[in-house]
C-alpha cells in the first residue's frame, strides 16, 4: 500500500487508476491499526489491485479534501473503494475487514 500526502497525489491516482482501495489511516489509533492491517493483508492476497492511504495526522488537507469531493463525514480509519472516480464503496472502524474487502 503506497502512502500518499497531498491533494494532487489523489487527483492524479484519480486520473491513472480505473479502480483503487484508499484508507484514511491514524497513526495513534489501535482500530485503526488493525484496520490498515485488513487492508494490508488484502492487498498482499490481491496484487491486482492498487491501494493507497494517507496518515490523518499528516495530511489534514487531503483527509478534509477526500470527505468534501466523496461528500462523506470523515471518520478514521476509513477506507473506500474508488472506481471510476467515485467512491463505489466506503466504511469505517471495524467494519474494515479483509473479508468485507474480498467482497467488493
Amino acid at each position: 500500500m503506497e502512502k500518499i500526502e497531498t491533494i494532487a497525489e489523489f487527483e492524479q491516482i484519480l486520473e491513472e487508476q480505473k479502480r483503487f482501495f484508499f484508507m484514511k489511516h491514524s497513526l495513534t489509533c489501535p482500530v485503526s491499526s488493525n484496520a490498515y492491517d485488513e487492508m494490508l493483508s488484502f492487498l498482499n492476497e490481491h496484487p491486482e489491485e492498487k491501494g493507497y492511504y494517507l496518515a490523518v495526522q499528516e495530511s489534514r488537507e487531503l483527509s478534509a479534501y477526500i470527505a468534501e469531493e466523496f461528500d462523506v463525514v470523515h471518520q478514521s480509519p476509513q477506507a473506500f473503494l474508488i472506481v471510476d472516480g467515485q467512491s463505489s464503496w466506503h466504511e469505517s472502524h471495524w467494519k474494515i475487514t479483509k473479508e468485507q474487502l474480498k467482497s467488493l
